[in-house]
């Protein structure tokens, strides 16, 4: 069995600095692993436990900035056997259907019985990617995945949490599949899986390597601005009797009104 999980770099939020217009400027953030995807990484090795896998591919889409050999380090240390890279310039800001048209063909040329996404990214958070790719590779698809309970070679079984109740799905195999941020806690690599990254292969292709096509633009981004920001009143309230009470509440009101 072979299993592809997926994982994007986004930018690191505290590198982010918004200009007096609200825009923002990413020119001096660093490029990190999305949180989420961490966890389909691990939910990639735990799911190793459950049935006999024989290779794990971490795969990702973007810019130059996934050459980055620190940071390729740090996705095989991990627990993925092999990095597979689609690199091109034009990918620094690409859409949720491009990434999944690109992560499709790749995933579809180098084989798989299971996709395993993060539920979204912290730059955009669409929550797309998974279920587009499961779309255009025509497999079954589910997003939300609190728990994978069972897997042979032809399916496997989850949990979805909802808000009143716990679905669980059997799902046959290949499929694609989006964890939530709940399904696990991301080990931190040891150092020897540190030093083991380095000898583990990495192969990077270009989109002229894949069938994709014109890459489709459903939606075209007209504007990413931080929310504007209110003033502190700087308001206080000395006391806690029924009156003091009355004009805290009153305040509360009005700040949601």
């Amino acid at each position: 069995m072979k299993i592809i999980t997926c994982y994007k770099l986004v930018p690191e939020e505290q590198d982010i600095n918004i200009a007096k217009d609200l825009t923002l400027d990413l020119s001096k953030a660093a490029k990190k692993i999305n949180t989420f995807d961490l966890n389909a990484i691990e939910s990639a090795i735990e799911f190793k436990k459950l049935t006999d896998v024989e290779q794990i591919t971490a795969l990702s889409v973007g810019d130059k900035s996934l050459e980055n050999v620190k940071l390729r380090k740090d996705i095989l240390s991990r627990g993925p056997d092999d990095l597979l890279t689609v690199v091109d310039e034009s990918f620094n800001q690409l859409q949720p259907h491009a990434s999944a048209q690109i992560l499709s063909a790749a995933a579809k040329q180098a084989g798989f019985d299971l996709i395993i996404c993060g539920d979204g990214s912290s730059d955009l958070y669409a929550q797309q990617v998974g279920l587009l790719m499961g779309s255009m590779l025509n497999v079954p698809t589910i997003n939300a995945v609190s728990k994978i309970i069972a897997a042979t070679q032809q399916t496997i079984t989850v949990e979805r949490a909802l808000d009143e109740v716990v679905e669980v799905l059997e799902i046959p195999l290949p499929a694609v599949i989006s964890v939530s941020a709940d399904i696990n806690d991301p080990a931190i690599p040891s150092m020897k899986a540190i030093l083991g990254a380095a000898k583990k292969p990495a192969k990077q292709l270009s989109l002229t390597d894949l069938e994709v096509g014109e890459l489709a633009t459903p939606v075209t981004p007209i504007s990413v601005m931080a929310p504007k920001q209110m003033d502190r009143k700087q308001i206080i309230i000395d006391g806690d009797d029924e009156e003091q009470i009355t004009i805290f509440a009153d305040y509360l009101r009005k700040s949601f009104n």
